[in-house]
């Protein structure tokens, strides 16, 4: 398998967030197969969905990996076990969400994983840190640069820089 650049949202919203975020890009950077290249800054954003809870931190993770995307998807998996990640309700909170946005250029379409991840236009949580790391990125479907997406998206959550990082 080559080498590729892929890229894994982070988000925390239960616990110390900030400690939660670090501990899932120290777990991602102790596997064999992937090398962390960088880690875009944090934001503070209010969660999706209907569900009363607590703010999110989020980021955007740099990689390289020679994994495919099925293992790829399954390491975050176990990080997320690992870190005692629950799932209760669609949207609910959590310690930790670790999430493939984008692996490669090209588009990933396989059961139970679909790259570019399927939401990322309607996103800023997720379009801004990614906008940190790539900004010149161009979505393989949409055919549009990652900072017009962010540009073009209109009234969603409040997402607001956050003063640490991991």
């Amino acid at each position: 398998m080559p080498v590729l650049k892929a890229y894994i949202s982070i988000g925390s919203n239960l616990g110390n967030r900030l400690v939660n975020l670090k501990k899932s890009v120290l777990l991602l950077s102790k596997y064999g197969k992937i090398k962390v290249i960088r880690v875009s800054p944090l934001y503070e954003t209010e969660p999706v969905g209907e569900v009363k809870q607590g703010l999110f931190l989020n980021g955007v993770v740099e990689i390289k990996t020679t994994l495919d995307p099925i293992k790829l998807l399954s390491v975050c998996k176990e990080i997320e076990s690992e870190m005692k990640r629950k799932k209760t309700v669609k949207w609910g909170p959590r310690v930790i969400d670790l999430d493939i946005i984008l692996y490669g250029t090209g588009v990933v379409k396989l059961k139970g994983l679909t790259i570019p991840h399927k939401e990322i236009s309607k996103r800023e949580f997720v379009l801004r840190p990614l906008v940190d790391l790539n900004s010149k990125g161009r979505h393989p479907v949409f055919k549009k640069s990652y900072l017009r997406l962010l540009k073009d998206i209109k009234g969603g959550k409040k997402v607001k820089k956050y003063g640490k990082s991991v």
